[in-house]
């Protein structure tokens, strides 16, 4: 005889599985991650910080501005973590200067840098991800493609590398396998310096731009005291020329008045 049909098996729970991810939610760590050094930064990224084992694609208008402002943090990290192994920097457009990554706590005597052109640099790119002696490689390819780029990710998922790769941005409008995507802008602001927009990450969009301050503490209390230096000298200078503006027509150019504003630009280039 047929036994009776039994019930169904329970469906597992999806909420008390770690490994599984939904989309409405920012992704969990399933790869290691390196702490970018910025609280608001981590906070937005998926598992708290640089992903490693994956390509992180940084567009910007301009290639050697803002690159080192954003990743010195974690860079000096990894090499304080693992002090024998090198940093690869693929293309750059301009040698690091050694004094203001040194004030980073990068250590220059750990950097290689690879200067070439066209598909040689995606090579030397990933020659570097298969090093074992590697910890981070940086690479400047412009004109790389989405095939490009995804040999790339599968050679840093492989070999457990952080990897960033700085593109121009025309690039925002291409594919791109990258699990994490930047773009970057440089700001005037008291309260930082750095403009973020997450384009790409295993989550939902980002409502708005991060701000952060990358400059050192050292240089951005040095641009404060100069910046309070101009506004004293600015409220000193206008009582010294205020009383005499009505010697002379405002429309006259020796008129005081037109003297007080050259003044004041002459302190504000300063």
């Amino acid at each position: 005889m047929l036994s009776p049909l039994s019930t169904a098996p329970a469906l597992p729970d999806l909420n008390a599985m770690c490994h599984v991810w939904r989309a409405g939610e920012l992704g969990s760590a399933s790869l290691a991650t390196v702490d970018t050094g910025y609280a608001a930064l981590n906070q937005v990224l998926p598992g708290g910080g640089w992903p490693q084992g994956a390509l992180v694609e940084v567009l910007q208008p301009q290639a050697g501005l803002h690159e080192w402002g954003l990743l010195a943090p974690a860079l000096a990290a990894v090499q304080a973590a693992a002090p024998a192994q090198l940093m690869v920097l693929v293309g750059a457009p301009w040698l690091p200067f050694g004094p203001a990554l040194g004030a980073r706590q990068i250590n220059m005597q750990r950097i290689l840098c690879v200067h070439s052109q066209g598909p040689a640099l995606l090579w030397a790119t990933r020659e570097a991800l298969q090093c074992a002696d590697v910890a981070a490689v940086l690479a400047w390819l412009p004109d790389a493609r989405s095939a490009h780029l995804r040999r790339l990710q599968i050679a840093a998922h492989a070999h457990n590398k952080l990897l960033f790769v700085f593109r121009p941005l025309r690039a925002q409008l291409e594919s791109s396998p990258a699990p994490l995507r930047l773009l970057l802008e440089g700001v005037m602001s008291e309260q930082g310096n750095l403009q973020l927009h997450v384009l790409k990450r295993r989550g939902p969009p980002l409502a708005a731009p991060l701000l952060l301050a990358t400059r050192p503490a050292r240089l951005s209390a040095l641009l404060a005291a100069s910046r309070e230096r101009v506004r004293r000298q600015r409220e000193e200078a206008a009582p010294m020329l205020l009383p005499s503006l009505v010697s002379l027509p405002v429309t006259s150019p020796q008129s005081p008045i037109h003297a007080l504003l050259d003044r004041i630009a002459h302190l504000d280039h300063h």
